[in-house]
């Protein structure tokens, strides 16, 4: 502990507030405390009770800002702005960018409308939600514009309006408030049946139907009584689909948590109307060791915010720390009253258990996602470095490849992997300038030899500023390089022994010694460098795996690249031929006559009424498509 952290925990005050532990300049941790000359001073007492992730936090600690408030509260959402602001490293986390879709009806309008909101306000109006995407909230708008005449346009609607009723109005879809069909105690019946409906009470709907139905059918109206029929069918459906959770109805989001020691995953249900409308899984990175009452202390404030409506009640596997500030501040974000529960038994309990299995069930696939992906990139690279004979893993890996077309337009692709994951911001293409015809020997050797010879340019450039060491490491705490700059720890050469060897050659003569090696495409055989014999890796090899995708990335980049040469020199325009005509005058030409074959059959005064062209000009295009002699006679 430095004199400054001493100075500063002796003179700390015993008020609320909050706390921001720094790391040569950086905040890497905000809490809160109820006394933060107690709270803050524990940190740095030795003690073995501290978790291994707080010991190593208080280890890097050199400084610290604290931020008095009157009360528990203040702090408590003071907390929640901070850790938002500034996303410090050992602090829990929500990595979650989503805006879940509302159903919204302004009940203040005289003709409301039902739209898609991505935000709740504090607006007196209706919300209706979250839904679980876009797609399942407008099939819930198809529905109610079958069931509900109100309006979809976003027209003003004034007093004395009266215009000529649109298709809607003609389908039965629309009252048409704009033609003055309709008053607001008329309308703003609807719009409470669109709300009972959207409540979970359908019960009235589906009778009122039935009897429009049965009335249809009784008339002979059998065309009519079918569509009802498909309305009342797609509305059952619709609710079928919200499984019944509580024969009371009601709001709740149901929270729980699983953990594996490492990362922590919260399990959210959501109920709406006594009817499950969706369920979501986060993943909360480093809060294995926390408690479940610590992990949604901070999991609620950071998930209701944004504009995010909680339910009137909250079901919690644990109550989280702090409970009745945490209720506070949600109702006052909510503008209604919100409660904090944890159930013993009964009903909510049976939901609290399926929220907690679920959350068990998603840590478990997105621990066996992150083992998957594992394999196929680190632990392929490590797999690799085995098989080529390396002593370290290798970071950055590059491959080429050579494209050509009988030697014309030939490219060379690199292609970079990073940790056995593409980084396609790395990716460059050579056009080859010093060799001529299909030769992918030289073509290779050229390519080696300026990707090397501009990382060198780059680097000294780096040492001079400052930015590389003049052994040309990396300072402490730099960045890792990126473009040139950043050399591989592994080249792969698409071909057998001579293309490396041309490879190899290129590498030496700039004065490199980066390890190579060749993936020949027919048997998928590794050749290494005064290595005879080939060697030929498991088909189900993670390390085969990635250089097969590192081999066929820098094709596919080659081969996309040169098929766009090919598809820009194949585009050839016959004004391209005449001599003297430049790009401003060719596009004056088709500008004016819109065709190369109108162009070809004017007439010298037509060819001079283009501007930009002259008698000259006009003689020299009239001769190129009438085969005209120096003289212009044809």
């Amino acid at each position: 502990m430095n004199d400054l952290l001493k100075l500063k925990i002796e003179r700390l005050p015993t008020c609320p507030g909050c706390y921001l532990m720094k790391s040569e300049g950086r905040i890497i941790y905000v809490g809160k405390a109820v006394n933060l000359k107690n709270r803050v001073s524990q940190y740095f007492h030795k003690n073995r009770d501290h978790t291994v992730k707080v010991r190593a936090m208080v280890a890097r600690i050199d400084d610290f800002d604290i931020v008095l408030c009157d009360t528990n509260l203040e702090a408590l959402i003071l907390e929640c702005n901070l850790i938002k602001l500034h996303r410090p490293q050992y602090n829990i986390l929500l990595k979650d960018d989503k805006h879940y879709p509302y159903l919204r009806i302004d009940v203040t309008q005289d003709y409301p409308r039902v739209e898609l909101v991505r935000r709740v306000e504090k607006d007196r109006a209706r919300y209706f939600g979250p839904y679980m995407g876009a797609t399942s909230v407008r099939e819930v708008m198809d529905v109610l514009r079958g069931l509900f005449p109100l309006r979809t346009c976003s027209m003003a609607i004034r007093p004395g309006m009266s215009r000529r009723p649109c298709l809607h109005h003609q389908l039965g879809e629309c009252l048409a408030p704009c033609a003055g069909l309709t008053t607001p105690q008329a309308y703003g019946e609807v719009v409470q049946e669109v709300i009972d409906f959207l409540s979970g009470k359908s019960d009235a709907v589906m009778q009122r139907l039935e009897a429009q139905m049965t009335e249809a059918a009784k008339a002979m109206r059998f065309e009519q009584a079918a569509q009802i029929r498909d309305r009342m069918r797609d509305a059952q459906s619709l609710m079928e689909r919200q499984k019944a959770i509580n024969v009371r109805g009601g709001d709740q989001d149901i929270l729980a948590c699983c953990t594996d020691d490492i990362d922590a995953m919260v399990e959210v249900l959501f109920v709406r109307g006594g009817r499950m409308i969706g369920a979501e899984s986060y993943a909360l990175e480093g809060a294995g060791d926390q408690s479940c009452a610590q992990i949604l202390s901070q999991f609620i404030l950071q998930f209701y915010d944004d504009g995010r409506q909680p339910a009137s009640e909250l079901l919690c596997m644990e109550l989280p720390e702090q409970a009745e500030d945490i209720a506070d501040v949600l109702t006052q974000r909510k503008g209604a009253r919100v409660t904090l529960h944890e159930p013993q038994r009964g009903t909510k309990h049976k939901l609290i258990e399926l929220a907690r299995k679920n959350a068990g069930d998603a840590l478990e696939k997105r621990n066996a996602h992150l083992e998957r992906q594992k394999e196929r990139t680190t632990g392929a690279c490590a797999a690799l470095a085995q098989a080529v004979g390396m002593e370290t893993v290798p970071r950055r890996i590059e491959g080429y490849d050579i494209s050509n077309t009988q030697g014309e337009q030939s490219v060379a692709s690199m292609v970079v992997a990073i940790d056995g994951t593409a980084a396609r911001k790395e990716y460059r293409i050579f056009n080859i300038k010093t060799v001529e015809g299909a030769n992918d020997f030289a073509s290779m050797n050229e390519v080696l030899t300026r990707r090397l010879l501009r990382a060198t340019q780059e680097r000294e450039a780096l040492i001079r500023q400052g930015r590389l060491n003049p052994d040309g490491t990396l300072p402490e705490g730099a960045p890792p390089l990126s473009g040139f700059a950043d050399l591989p720890d592994l080249i792969l050469i698409d071909g057998g022994p001579q293309q490396l060897r041309f490879a190899r050659e290129a590498m030496h003569k700039v004065g490199y010694n980066i390890p190579m090696f060749g993936l020949a495409k027919r048997l998928e055989e590794i050749f290494l460098p005064n290595q005879e014999e080939s060697i030929l890796l498991d088909r189900k090899s993670p390390a085969l795996h990635l250089i097969q995708r590192i081999r066929d990335e820098a094709h596919r980049f080659g081969i996309t690249h040169h098929r766009g040469l090919r598809q820009k020199a194949s585009i050839h325009s016959s004004l391209e031929d005449i001599p003297g005509i430049g790009k401003t005058r060719r596009r004056a030409l088709l500008t004016h006559f819109k065709s190369i074959k109108r162009i070809a059959e004017a007439s010298m005064e037509e060819l001079c009424e283009v501007e930009g062209i002259g008698p000259a000009q006009a003689k020299v295009i009239y001769g190129h498509y009438h085969r005209e002699d120096e003289d212009g006679q044809a």
